[in-house]
């Protein structure tokens, strides 16, 4: 349950900073296409919950032996990384930085040594790679679902002249 519980935290954070985040990389990329509103980041992060729920109801079942709940755990984890790396980039705030490194990385760490102390430890690089690739399509499509749900507005991007 730590797991999901820092997830719910940090992807409280992103729900309600999403769309700014997606207003920057809009402009960096000179389309308006990337842009997020409200409703589309909540809904795409509700559908991600469905996931990431799953997994952890799975893993609890199997006492951490689920693939699903270990791709999860070790997406989530290595996830932090991409939040710090695109604020680095950026070169400012971007969604999800704060509850990253302080909630999500400590969960997620709760949750391995959960799995170490009951005899089933993640140890393998492609624990993350797993991981990682099952996330990142779940994101995709979560994305993808919500522009379809809720529909699309593109709006116009300036782009700022450097």
């Amino acid at each position: 349950m730590a797991l999901f519980a820092a997830w719910l935290v940090h992807d409280l954070e992103e729900a309600f900073t999403f769309p700014a985040t997606s207003r920057l990389l809009a402009a960096r990329l000179g389309t308006g296409r990337v842009v997020v509103s409200p409703a589309q980041s909540v809904l795409a992060i509700a559908l991600m919950g469905v996931l990431v729920g799953a997994a952890c109801v799975r893993g609890a079942r199997t006492q951490g032996k689920s693939r699903l709940y270990r791709a999860v755990l070790a997406g989530l984890e290595a996830h932090v990384v991409t939040h710090i790396a695109t604020s680095i980039s950026f070169k400012s705030y971007t969604a999800g930085l704060i509850t990253a490194p302080l909630v999500m990385l400590p969960g997620a760490r709760v949750a391995r040594a959960q799995l170490r102390r009951g005899g089933s430890p993640l140890l393998l690089p492609s624990d993350t790679v797993r991981g990682g690739a099952l996330l990142f399509a779940a994101a995709i499509v979560s994305h993808v679902v919500s522009r379809l749900v809720l529909g699309t507005d593109y709006p116009r991007v300036r782009i700022p002249r450097t």
